[in-house]
Protein backbone atom coordinates (compact mmCIF):
# COMPACT_ATOMS: atom_id res chain seq x y z
CA UNK A 1 0.00 0.00 0.00
CA UNK A 2 2.93 2.64 1.00
CA UNK A 3 4.48 1.73 -2.41
CA UNK A 4 1.33 2.41 -4.66
CA UNK A 5 0.87 5.52 -2.41
CA UNK A 6 4.22 6.49 -3.43
CA UNK A 7 3.70 5.63 -7.23
CA UNK A 8 0.48 7.36 -7.39
CA UNK A 9 2.53 10.51 -5.55
CA UNK A 10 4.43 10.63 -8.54
CA UNK A 11 2.41 9.80 -11.40
CA UNK A 12 -0.64 11.31 -10.23
CA UNK A 13 0.11 14.52 -7.81
CA UNK A 14 -2.87 16.85 -8.68
CA UNK A 15 -5.26 13.72 -7.63
CA UNK A 16 -3.30 12.77 -4.07
CA UNK A 17 -3.78 16.53 -3.23
CA UNK A 18 -7.41 16.06 -4.10
CA UNK A 19 -7.57 12.89 -2.21
CA UNK A 20 -5.22 15.09 0.83
CA UNK A 21 -8.60 17.65 0.88
CA UNK A 22 -11.35 15.89 0.76
CA UNK A 23 -9.86 13.63 3.51
CA UNK A 24 -8.81 16.90 5.52
CA UNK A 25 -12.78 18.11 5.26
CA UNK A 26 -14.27 14.65 6.07
CA UNK A 27 -11.72 14.19 8.98
CA UNK A 28 -12.59 17.83 10.67
CA UNK A 29 -16.13 17.77 10.11
CA UNK A 30 -15.71 14.04 11.86
CA UNK A 31 -14.21 15.85 14.57
CA UNK A 32 -16.51 18.64 15.23
CA UNK A 33 -20.08 16.51 15.30
CA UNK A 34 -21.42 18.83 13.72
CA UNK A 35 -20.19 22.26 11.94
CA UNK A 36 -21.06 25.13 9.72
CA UNK A 37 -19.69 25.60 6.77
CA UNK A 38 -18.64 29.08 7.66
CA UNK A 39 -16.40 27.86 10.19
CA UNK A 40 -15.10 24.86 8.64
CA UNK A 41 -13.64 27.21 5.64
CA UNK A 42 -12.51 29.55 8.00
CA UNK A 43 -10.77 26.63 10.24
CA UNK A 44 -9.03 25.26 6.56
CA UNK A 45 -8.19 28.40 5.74
CA UNK A 46 -10.38 27.93 2.26
CA UNK A 47 -13.28 29.92 0.38
CA UNK A 48 -16.37 28.95 1.21
CA UNK A 49 -17.45 28.46 -2.57
CA UNK A 50 -14.03 25.94 -3.01
CA UNK A 51 -15.55 24.47 0.20
CA UNK A 52 -18.91 24.27 -0.69
CA UNK A 53 -18.16 22.46 -3.99
CA UNK A 54 -16.11 19.84 -2.09
CA UNK A 55 -18.73 19.31 0.73
CA UNK A 56 -21.75 18.65 -1.91
CA UNK A 57 -19.53 15.67 -3.46
CA UNK A 58 -19.35 14.13 -0.28
CA UNK A 59 -22.87 14.87 0.31
CA UNK A 60 -23.49 12.85 -3.24
CA UNK A 61 -21.22 10.12 -2.16
CA UNK A 62 -23.20 9.48 0.99
CA UNK A 63 -20.71 10.53 3.25
CA UNK A 64 -21.80 13.35 5.16
CA UNK A 65 -25.00 14.85 5.98
CA UNK A 66 -26.31 18.84 5.59
CA UNK A 67 -28.82 20.41 8.16
CA UNK A 68 -30.12 23.65 8.98
CA UNK A 69 -27.63 23.62 11.98
CA UNK A 70 -24.65 22.33 10.01
CA UNK A 71 -23.01 19.54 8.11
CA UNK A 72 -22.10 15.90 9.80
CA UNK A 73 -20.31 12.97 8.85
CA UNK A 74 -22.81 9.84 8.21
CA UNK A 75 -22.35 6.39 9.01
CA UNK A 76 -20.56 5.27 5.71
CA UNK A 77 -18.16 8.46 6.38
CA UNK A 78 -16.93 7.20 9.27
CA UNK A 79 -16.55 4.09 7.92
CA UNK A 80 -14.39 5.19 4.79
CA UNK A 81 -12.64 7.36 7.66
CA UNK A 82 -11.32 4.32 9.60
CA UNK A 83 -10.33 2.54 5.99
CA UNK A 84 -8.49 5.60 5.51
CA UNK A 85 -6.57 6.25 8.29
CA UNK A 86 -3.85 3.64 8.15
CA UNK A 87 -2.82 4.82 5.03
CA UNK A 88 -3.52 8.82 6.31
CA UNK A 89 -0.03 9.52 7.32
CA UNK A 90 1.42 7.99 4.55
CA UNK A 91 -0.63 10.55 2.34
CA UNK A 92 0.51 13.21 4.64
CA UNK A 93 4.12 11.97 4.96
CA UNK A 94 4.34 11.81 8.88
CA UNK A 95 5.21 7.88 9.21
CA UNK A 96 8.32 9.27 8.17
CA UNK A 97 8.76 11.82 10.39
CA UNK A 98 7.17 9.44 13.02
CA UNK A 99 10.00 6.58 12.31
CA UNK A 100 13.15 9.09 12.21
CA UNK A 101 11.99 10.15 15.97
CA UNK A 102 11.30 6.51 17.37
CA UNK A 103 14.65 4.99 15.57
CA UNK A 104 16.42 8.21 17.05
CA UNK A 105 15.27 8.32 20.64
CA UNK A 106 14.43 4.55 20.98
CA UNK A 107 10.85 4.79 21.91
CA UNK A 108 8.39 2.11 21.49
CA UNK A 109 5.83 4.48 19.37
CA UNK A 110 5.49 7.76 18.10
CA UNK A 111 2.32 9.02 17.06
CA UNK A 112 1.86 12.14 14.60
CA UNK A 113 -1.20 13.90 13.71
CA UNK A 114 -1.43 16.77 10.63
CA UNK A 115 -1.69 20.00 11.77
CA UNK A 116 -0.48 22.38 14.72
CA UNK A 117 -2.28 22.27 17.66
CA UNK A 118 -1.70 26.13 18.57
CA UNK A 119 -3.57 27.19 15.39
CA UNK A 120 -6.26 24.43 15.39
CA UNK A 121 -8.92 23.50 17.72
CA UNK A 122 -9.23 20.25 15.12
CA UNK A 123 -6.01 19.37 15.66
CA UNK A 124 -5.88 19.88 19.36
CA UNK A 125 -8.77 17.17 19.17
CA UNK A 126 -7.14 15.01 17.61
CA UNK A 127 -4.53 14.97 19.48
CA UNK A 128 -6.47 14.13 22.08
CA UNK A 129 -7.99 11.32 20.00
CA UNK A 130 -5.12 9.99 19.46
CA UNK A 131 -3.22 10.11 22.56
CA UNK A 132 -6.34 8.22 24.11
CA UNK A 133 -5.96 5.56 21.37
CA UNK A 134 -2.44 5.36 22.81
CA UNK A 135 -3.49 5.30 26.35
CA UNK A 136 -5.72 2.36 25.44
CA UNK A 137 -3.23 0.29 23.55
CA UNK A 138 -1.41 -0.32 26.66
CA UNK A 139 -3.45 -0.03 29.42
CA UNK A 140 -4.52 -3.49 31.53
CA UNK A 141 -7.56 -4.27 33.39
CA UNK A 142 -6.20 -3.39 36.50
CA UNK A 143 -3.60 -0.91 36.15
CA UNK A 144 -3.07 2.59 37.94
CA UNK A 145 -2.51 5.25 35.60
CA UNK A 146 -0.91 8.68 37.49
CA UNK A 147 -1.68 11.93 34.88
CA UNK A 148 -0.32 15.28 34.71
CA UNK A 149 -2.99 18.54 34.26
CA UNK A 150 -3.07 20.76 31.16
CA UNK A 151 -5.65 21.65 28.58
CA UNK A 152 -4.38 18.91 25.98
CA UNK A 153 -4.62 15.87 28.77
CA UNK A 154 -8.69 16.86 29.34
CA UNK A 155 -8.86 16.88 25.91
CA UNK A 156 -7.26 13.46 26.09
CA UNK A 157 -9.93 12.74 28.62
CA UNK A 158 -12.54 13.59 26.65
CA UNK A 159 -11.75 11.33 24.01
CA UNK A 160 -11.44 8.29 25.33
CA UNK A 161 -13.87 5.81 24.96
CA UNK A 162 -12.91 2.70 26.09
CA UNK A 163 -14.34 -0.61 23.95
CA UNK A 164 -17.57 -2.25 25.64
CA UNK A 165 -16.13 -5.45 25.65
CA UNK A 166 -13.57 -4.35 28.48
CA UNK A 167 -13.39 -3.54 31.79
CA UNK A 168 -11.55 -1.27 33.58
CA UNK A 169 -13.06 -1.49 37.39
CA UNK A 170 -10.44 -3.07 39.02
CA UNK A 171 -8.06 -0.14 37.64
CA UNK A 172 -7.07 3.15 39.29
CA UNK A 173 -6.88 7.22 37.65
CA UNK A 174 -4.99 9.22 39.90
CA UNK A 175 -3.25 12.91 39.65
CA UNK A 176 0.31 13.10 39.20
CA UNK A 177 0.62 15.91 41.36
CA UNK A 178 -1.02 18.83 43.19
CA UNK A 179 -3.37 21.29 41.39
CA UNK A 180 -2.09 24.64 39.45
CA UNK A 181 -4.89 26.54 40.96
CA UNK A 182 -5.61 27.65 37.03
CA UNK A 183 -9.22 26.32 35.48
CA UNK A 184 -11.00 23.53 37.15
CA UNK A 185 -11.26 21.21 33.76
CA UNK A 186 -7.70 21.44 33.21
CA UNK A 187 -6.42 20.69 36.57
CA UNK A 188 -5.06 16.88 37.34
CA UNK A 189 -7.69 16.05 40.06
CA UNK A 190 -10.47 16.75 37.60
CA UNK A 191 -9.14 14.77 34.67
CA UNK A 192 -8.07 11.69 36.75
CA UNK A 193 -12.23 11.64 37.80
CA UNK A 194 -13.41 12.50 34.25
CA UNK A 195 -11.38 9.85 32.73
CA UNK A 196 -12.04 6.87 35.26
CA UNK A 197 -15.91 7.86 34.98
CA UNK A 198 -15.65 6.93 31.64
CA UNK A 199 -13.53 3.88 31.82
CA UNK A 200 -15.74 2.48 34.46
CA UNK A 201 -12.17 3.08 36.49
CA UNK A 202 -11.72 3.84 40.70
CA UNK A 203 -9.97 6.94 41.36
CA UNK A 204 -8.35 9.25 44.12
CA UNK A 205 -7.64 12.68 44.09
CA UNK A 206 -5.02 14.46 45.64
CA UNK A 207 -6.43 17.99 47.26
CA UNK A 208 -2.80 19.91 47.81
CA UNK A 209 -1.45 22.88 46.08
CA UNK A 210 1.01 21.87 43.28
CA UNK A 211 3.94 24.40 44.86
CA UNK A 212 4.50 24.12 48.26
CA UNK A 213 6.67 25.71 50.93
CA UNK A 214 8.89 23.49 53.19
CA UNK A 215 6.66 24.06 56.11
CA UNK A 216 3.68 23.17 54.01
CA UNK A 217 5.90 20.07 52.22
CA UNK A 218 6.85 18.38 55.73
CA UNK A 219 3.20 19.30 57.33
CA UNK A 220 1.12 17.87 54.78
CA UNK A 221 3.77 14.41 54.16
CA UNK A 222 2.73 13.91 58.10
CA UNK A 223 -0.52 13.20 56.68
CA UNK A 224 -1.74 9.70 56.87
CA UNK A 225 -4.40 10.05 54.15
CA UNK A 226 -2.17 12.30 51.58
CA UNK A 227 0.56 9.87 52.09
CA UNK A 228 -1.75 6.88 51.34
CA UNK A 229 -2.67 8.89 48.12
CA UNK A 230 0.89 9.78 47.03
CA UNK A 231 1.90 6.17 47.59
CA UNK A 232 -0.84 5.00 44.94
CA UNK A 233 0.47 7.77 42.58
CA UNK A 234 4.05 6.62 43.12
CA UNK A 235 3.20 3.05 42.00
CA UNK A 236 1.15 3.79 38.65
CA UNK A 237 2.28 1.66 35.83
CA UNK A 238 1.56 4.13 33.30
CA UNK A 239 1.89 7.91 33.68
CA UNK A 240 0.49 10.09 31.15
CA UNK A 241 1.70 13.62 31.02
CA UNK A 242 2.01 16.47 29.20
CA UNK A 243 5.19 19.26 28.36
CA UNK A 244 5.02 22.43 28.93
CA UNK A 245 7.54 25.31 27.80
CA UNK A 246 9.38 26.22 31.12
CA UNK A 247 8.94 30.00 30.96
CA UNK A 248 5.56 29.40 30.30
CA UNK A 249 4.81 27.37 33.20
CA UNK A 250 6.63 29.74 35.22
CA UNK A 251 3.72 32.18 34.89
CA UNK A 252 1.38 29.60 34.82
CA UNK A 253 2.35 28.54 38.40
CA UNK A 254 2.60 32.48 39.46
CA UNK A 255 7.02 32.25 40.57
CA UNK A 256 8.33 35.32 41.62
CA UNK A 257 10.97 37.07 39.63
CA UNK A 258 14.02 35.82 41.08
CA UNK A 259 13.06 31.94 40.70
CA UNK A 260 12.14 33.15 37.35
CA UNK A 261 15.30 34.58 36.48
CA UNK A 262 16.76 31.43 37.87
CA UNK A 263 15.03 28.80 35.71
CA UNK A 264 16.10 30.98 32.61
CA UNK A 265 19.90 31.25 33.81
CA UNK A 266 19.33 27.38 34.03
CA UNK A 267 18.56 26.98 30.43
CA UNK A 268 15.51 25.69 31.26
CA UNK A 269 13.22 25.07 28.42
CA UNK A 270 11.03 22.64 29.61
CA UNK A 271 8.63 21.40 32.56
CA UNK A 272 6.85 18.31 33.15
CA UNK A 273 6.05 16.60 36.71
CA UNK A 274 7.81 19.70 38.50
CA UNK A 275 10.81 19.68 37.23
CA UNK A 276 12.45 22.03 34.55
CA UNK A 277 14.72 20.86 32.16
CA UNK A 278 17.49 22.22 29.47
CA UNK A 279 18.22 21.79 25.68
CA UNK A 280 19.75 18.16 26.88
CA UNK A 281 17.26 16.52 28.54
CA UNK A 282 18.98 17.67 32.30
CA UNK A 283 16.70 18.67 35.59
CA UNK A 284 18.15 22.40 36.80
CA UNK A 285 15.68 23.19 38.71
CA UNK A 286 13.10 21.39 41.14
CA UNK A 287 9.60 22.61 42.42
CA UNK A 288 8.56 21.16 45.58
CA UNK A 289 5.37 19.38 44.89
CA UNK A 290 3.51 16.32 46.63
CA UNK A 291 3.21 13.40 44.03
CA UNK A 292 5.74 11.37 41.38
CA UNK A 293 9.04 12.04 41.74
CA UNK A 294 12.18 11.71 39.24
CA UNK A 295 12.82 8.11 40.36
CA UNK A 296 9.04 7.09 40.51
CA UNK A 297 9.05 8.53 36.78
CA UNK A 298 12.45 6.60 35.53
CA UNK A 299 10.85 3.18 37.24
CA UNK A 300 7.70 3.56 35.34
CA UNK A 301 7.01 0.99 33.15
CA UNK A 302 4.85 3.15 30.39
CA UNK A 303 5.28 6.62 29.78
CA UNK A 304 3.17 8.51 27.83
CA UNK A 305 4.51 11.85 26.71
CA UNK A 306 1.28 14.18 24.56
CA UNK A 307 2.20 17.62 23.78
CA UNK A 308 1.81 19.60 20.20
CA UNK A 309 2.54 23.53 18.70
CA UNK A 310 5.26 24.16 16.73
CA UNK A 311 6.29 26.49 19.98
CA UNK A 312 7.02 23.34 21.98
CA UNK A 313 9.08 21.80 20.16
CA UNK A 314 12.23 22.57 21.80
CA UNK A 315 10.47 21.08 25.48
CA UNK A 316 8.99 18.06 23.89
CA UNK A 317 12.62 17.38 22.30
CA UNK A 318 14.34 18.57 25.81
CA UNK A 319 12.04 15.31 27.27
CA UNK A 320 12.94 13.21 24.86
CA UNK A 321 16.75 13.73 25.61
CA UNK A 322 15.51 13.09 29.36
CA UNK A 323 14.94 8.95 27.84
CA UNK A 324 12.44 8.56 29.61
CA UNK A 325 9.47 8.13 27.14
CA UNK A 326 8.31 5.09 25.66
CA UNK A 327 4.90 6.63 23.84
CA UNK A 328 5.42 10.38 22.24
CA UNK A 329 1.74 11.73 20.46
CA UNK A 330 2.81 14.85 19.03
CA UNK A 331 1.28 16.83 15.89
CA UNK A 332 2.85 17.98 12.38
CA UNK A 333 4.18 20.91 13.21
CA UNK A 334 5.96 20.26 16.33
CA UNK A 335 6.93 17.06 14.64
CA UNK A 336 8.33 18.84 11.82
CA UNK A 337 10.89 20.92 14.11
CA UNK A 338 12.07 18.06 16.50
CA UNK A 339 13.07 15.88 12.85
CA UNK A 340 15.38 19.30 12.40
CA UNK A 341 16.91 19.27 15.17
CA UNK A 342 17.49 15.86 14.77
CA UNK A 343 19.05 16.71 11.34
CA UNK A 344 21.08 19.13 13.01
CA UNK A 345 22.74 16.75 15.43
CA UNK A 346 23.24 14.03 12.40
CA UNK A 347 24.91 16.70 10.70
CA UNK A 348 26.52 18.12 14.15
CA UNK A 349 28.23 14.80 14.32
CA UNK A 350 29.62 14.54 10.56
Amino acid sequence: MRNLLEIQKQLLPDLMETLKRRYTILHQIMLSDIIGRRTLAASLDMTERVLRAETDLLKSQGLIEIESVGMRVSDAGRRLLDLLEPIAKSLFGLDDLEDKIRTTYGLNKVIVVPGDCETSPFTKRELGRAGAKALLGVLRSDDTIAVTGGSTLAEMADQLTPPLSLSYKNAWVVPARGGLGESMEIQANTIASKMAKRMGANYRLLHVPDLLSEDAYQSLALDANIGEIVQIIRRSRIIVHGIGDAIEMTRRRKLDETTVSEIQEEGAVAESFGYYFNEEGQVVHTMLTMGLRLEDIIRTEVVVGIAGGKRKAKAIHAMLRFGQEDILVTDEAAAVEIGKEIDNQIQAVL
